[in-house]
């Protein structure tokens, strides 16, 4: 039979992806009985599971590793009774309620409320060594992972805002930051552009771009090319650091959802709530500043909070 005519699965709250926030949002909806669905998303667990350790996350004072601390989340959430569920929300229509959700293109639900924790997905350069050694000297996160390369050299690919902040915080730990720029100039605003370039720890190269991340189990150093002369050279480095941007995982809520021009998604201020009634976002796909686990689970607690305050002014029990 047909999915148009069996009638859709009707839940009180779905929470669409995983990881710190969407877990978190399980954990109190769950605990305030609001019967929480959640559809995992394409990585369970978000991107703490290509995180080996987590030390700064409270409440781990030995450090954790990624994976184990998100199947810990998920443990916890269906301790509660959370129904965690595989599958990818592929469409969603916010135009009327209840809100309905499609699943891998062919499950449709309906749900009072949802709440929206897909998180953000970090851009990569693309190079097979850059995948193998992920999480094993190859970061998305300085913030997250700077502090092992203490007294250590390392390299940072990126021109903007994001690579100068991460070049600046690196260089307050590291011995040296190569700082990789493939064009004659950087996009960082010019207070930022100075700030690096009167660090003496950062060495800029220009017009330069990443050949290949050398070392078989862990870095060991980053072969380079000047795109102008065509010469290679090769850094010797214990840490490789991409600061290309990230891209929020919120295409298929565009449509319905105020977001910003890079497609994160806006709430109002000091909420979860997004532009429409009942449909909540938290996490790394509404947050483009600080992307840290402690500030994702912080923001599920919100959403749902609001989610249950949403449903009671609704009357749904």
């Amino acid at each position: 039979m047909s999915e148009e005519n069996t009638q859709a699965e009707h839940v009180k709250l779905l929470i669409i992806g995983s990881g710190p926030a969407g877990y978190t949002a399980a954990i109190y909806a769950a605990r305030a009985n609001l019967s929480p669905v959640m559809y995992q998303g394409l990585q369970p667990g978000g991107q703490l599971t290509i995180t080996n350790d987590v030390e700064n996350f409270p409440g781990y004072p030995e450090g954790i590793m990624g994976p184990q601390m998100m199947e810990d989340l998920k443990r916890q959430a269906e301790r509660f009774g959370t129904d965690i569920r595989y599958g990818i929300a592929t469409a969603v229509d916010f135009s009327g309620h209840p809100h309905r959700v499609t699943i891998d293109e062919k499950h449709t639900l309906t749900a009072d409320a949802v709440i929206i924790a897909t998180g953000a997905s970090a851009k990569w350069l693309g190079l097979e060594s850059e995948a193998r050694l992920n999480g094993s000297g190859v970061s998305a996160c300085a913030v997250c992972d700077g502090f092992f390369y203490r007294g250590k050299d390392v390299a940072i690919v990126g021109a903007g805002d994001t690579a100068a902040e991460e070049a600046t915080y690196l260089a307050n730990l590291c011995n040296k930051v190569y700082m990789l720029v493939r064009k004659g100039e950087m996009r960082a605003s010019k207070i930022m552009q100075k700030r690096v370039l009167d660090n003496p720890k950062i060495e800029v190269l220009f017009n330069t771009a990443t050949d290949e991340i050398l070392g078989q189990h862990a870095v060991e150093g980053v072969r380079v090319k000047n795109v102008l002369t065509h010469e290679t050279r090769v850094l010797p480095i214990d840490g490789f650091f991409v600061a290309i941007g990230h891209e929020p995982n919120s295409s298929i809520f565009r449509e319905y959802l105020h977001h910003d021009e890079q497609g994160y998604l806006k709430t109002i201020p000091g909420t979860s709530k997004t532009n429409v009634d009942g449909v909540f976002a938290c996490g790394d796909v509404q947050d483009f500043v600080y992307r840290q686990a402690v500030t994702a689970a912080g923001t599920g607690c919100m959403a749902a909070l609001d989610a249950e305050r949403y449903l009671a002014a609704l009357g749904v029990h």
